[in-house]
């Protein structure tokens, strides 16, 4: 990266503005590549997966969702957040259990993706499970609410083409469908 230096800006003085269960917020004081000085406010945030769930039938497993900060229901691919000193993996794993009683037999690593590079430090690790077998009943948490539904994978694509999927980790994960 060091032809990059011309871009990088550096941490002189940073605040904890907020620290809640979840997200916390930031506001740094920051050094400009030309020398000035600047501030950043962002959200720190511990990091979640998103599976590609793969059925023998070929469909993808999706959910439907309330989302309470757009206070709508969103169809999007499992996932969940990242808990401390958890592995990726094991976070995907248990996702998938929780979500919608499925465990896989095969994992691929996909990627990651940065959904809000503008005001967060979020990253979500993309997986894909195949070998599918439902385990039992999902095991939701306390204050989680979901519908498990199976989507072929042109389907997804479609939902994405006429604005039912807006997802950004769902949109994400499904472009890894096509990589050559």
């Amino acid at each position: 990266m060091g032809h990059d230096s011309h871009l990088i800006e550096s941490e002189i003085e940073s605040d904890a503005v907020f620290d809640g269960a979840l997200l916390h917020v930031r506001k740094d004081r920051v050094r400009l590549p030309d020398g000035k000085e600047s501030l950043r406010e962002y959200i720190v945030h511990p990091g979640a997966v998103v599976v590609l769930a793969f059925l023998d039938n070929g469909k993808l497993l999706f959910e439907r969702q309330f989302r309470y900060p757009l206070r709508r229901v969103f169809l999007e691919l499992p996932a969940g957040k990242i808990d401390p000193g958890e592995a990726i993996l094991d976070t995907a794993r248990r996702e998938l259990l929780e979500e919608t009683g499925y465990v896989a037999s095969e994992w691929e690593y996909i990627g990651v993706m940065h959904p809000c590079i503008g005001y967060s430090d979020e990253r979500i690790e993309i997986f894909a499970a195949r070998g599918l077998h439902l385990a039992g009943d999902k095991q939701l948490d306390h204050n989680e609410f979901l519908e498990v539904l199976e989507l072929a994978p042109e389907e997804a694509r479609a939902a994405v083409w006429n604005g039912e999927i807006t997802d950004a980790k769902t949109i994400t994960a499904l472009y890894w469908l096509d990589k050559p």
